[in-house]
């Protein structure tokens, strides 16, 4: 947790930084009121402060806890609710069944999170054109804005389709524009387009993960730019676009595969060699509650005991998977920082990739805020983009000679005459509990076979994506219109 970049901004008297502190209230306050805002645009730190404020979105709520846990992982066939039956975790036992609707508080804190990121974001780009400082720093601080503005219209698409496409500093004075813009629905095409556009943009300025400084560690690369795009094309089924992406990633030289496939999620794991992108979390500001809502729930209580793995999931492993006891906690077990999980916990799993070690890892004692990063983008997802691709495209020798590597990680014989059910297994296997299980269904066309064996019912036409908040809808004056089914 040391030797990286911490998400810490500078908000001052100007309108520019009066922006963020309207958005959200989390940020950092340093006071400038002796200088003018022609010398605070020529400061360098101020511009990477600025951005960092962007970043800093990602440890919030609304971002990648409860709500988002509930929407992405609780839906598929990898997790249950969990915790007890009483706890509903408001919405969360909705999600489980699949009975989920545009009322419940998880579609809208994940809406809200990702546009609150989007608009700093967007006054982040207006500001940093006016920065008179070194080109390259500039250009490479947008490059990392739009990176992250990427990554949230992904995650908006993915979950809601066509959303409103906000891709510049709006004026919230101006009524025609929010009612225009804000407001209003574009197609999932004009958002996927725009994340393209964003993506080739970061290509462009974004510096390999080993040329930052160690200082700088955690921030957005060329690498991530190249991963998510190659991403955002496999959804599309752009098939020799996300194989080329992936290619190159593969070829940096800058990744590659832990030899512990455990270790890829633990403290040890942190932005190594698989690591692509993650969450920055410290000691000092950790993400707001991941852990905690997934760890342990019973005596001695380490969490909210929610996502926990499922039967179906537990089941569906070949054995000798090591793959298995590296994402599941059963109970009881000894915990690989030698904790002995009692029978005292309310369930008979967790999520071994959201376990935090109080004894083994730096640890301040706040379960609100953990201090283990989230990982969003892992060199395995790109070689699993890199062999679904290549699938495709007819190239199946490379493509079970990349299943086979992740085998062979995973303690398993290598396999010969690999078909796409099998491929898509082994992406179940490696992404599992990783918040990917739900969309890898819905995008393959899998979704109501896997839930049906689930015991849930996936409806064509409705569950491929989630409804658009209520909350919004209402607030929109109806502009915003409602997904089929809901």
């Amino acid at each position: 947790m040391n030797n990286r970049f911490k998400y810490k901004t500078l908000i001052g008297v100007f309108a520019i930084m009066a922006l963020f502190a309207s958005c959200d209230d989390d940020l950092d306050v340093s006071p400038r009121d002796n200088i003018s805002e022609a010398d605070f645009l020529r400061n360098p730190d101020n511009a990477v402060q600025l951005v960092n404020g962007v970043y800093n979105k990602m440890l919030d709520y609304n971002m990648y806890s409860f709500p988002w846990i509930g929407i992405t992982s609780i839906t598929s066939d990898d997790a249950d609710k969990g915790s007890t039956v009483s706890d509903t975790g408001s919405d969360k036992h909705k999600m489980d069944a699949l009975t989920f609707e545009a009322s419940n508080i998880s579609f809208n804190d994940v809406w809200q999170g990702r546009y609150a990121g989007i608009y700093r974001a967007n006054n982040a780009l207006y500001y940093l054109e006016q920065f008179e400082i070194d080109e390259s720093l500039k250009n490479r601080l947008i490059g990392e804005v739009k990176f992250l503005r990427a990554f949230w219209y992904f995650d908006l698409v993915r979950c809601f389709g066509g959303v409103p496409l906000v891709a510049e500093n709006i004026d919230l004075n101006d009524n025609e524009t929010i009612n225009d813009i804000v407001l209003t629905r574009a197609t999932k095409e004009e958002v996927y387009a725009q994340i393209e556009a964003d993506l080739e943009d970061a290509i462009a300025l974004l510096p390999l993960k080993g040329e930052y400084a160690q200082s700088d560690l955690g921030r957005a690369t060329l690498g991530a730019s190249q991963a998510l795009k190659a991403k955002v094309h496999l959804y599309q089924q752009e098939w020799d676009l996300a194989y080329a992406l992936s290619g190159d990633v593969i070829t940096s030289g800058q990744y590659g595969l832990m030899e512990n496939y455990a270790d890829v999620w633990r403290q040890v794991g942190e932005n190594q060699e698989e690591s692509v992108f993650e969450v920055q979390a410290t000691l000092t500001k950790g993400l707001a509650q991941y852990t905690d809502v997934q760890g342990p729930r019973g005596t001695p209580d380490l969490g909210w005991g929610f996502n926990t793995p499922s039967l179906n999931l537990v089941n569906s492993y070949e054995d000798g998977d090591l793959r298995k006891e590296a994402t599941i906690l059963f109970v009881p077990s000894t915990l690989w920082d030698g904790f002995e999980a009692p029978t005292t916990w309310n369930n008979p799993r967790y999520n071994y990739k959201a376990y935090q070690s109080s004894i083994a890892e730096p640890w301040n004692g706040n379960k609100a805020e953990t201090a283990k990063n989230l990982r969003l983008l892992k060199y395995s997802d790109v070689l699993l983009i890199r062999a679904e691709t290549a699938f495709q495209i007819g190239m199946t020798s490379e493509a079970e000679d990349i299943i086979n590597e992740l085998r062979l990680r995973a303690g398993l014989d290598e396999i010969s005459g690999l078909t796409l059910q099998q491929l898509y297994n082994e992406r179940r296997w490696e992404m599992a509990m990783e918040h990917e299980r739900w969309f890898d269904l819905v995008r393959t066309g899998q979704a109501q076979t896997a839930m049906a064996a689930d015991g849930k019912t996936f409806i064509p036409g409705k569950h491929e994506v989630f409804p658009i908040p209520e909350p919004q809808i209402t607030a929109s004056g109806g502009r915003l219109i409602q997904n089929n089914g809901y």
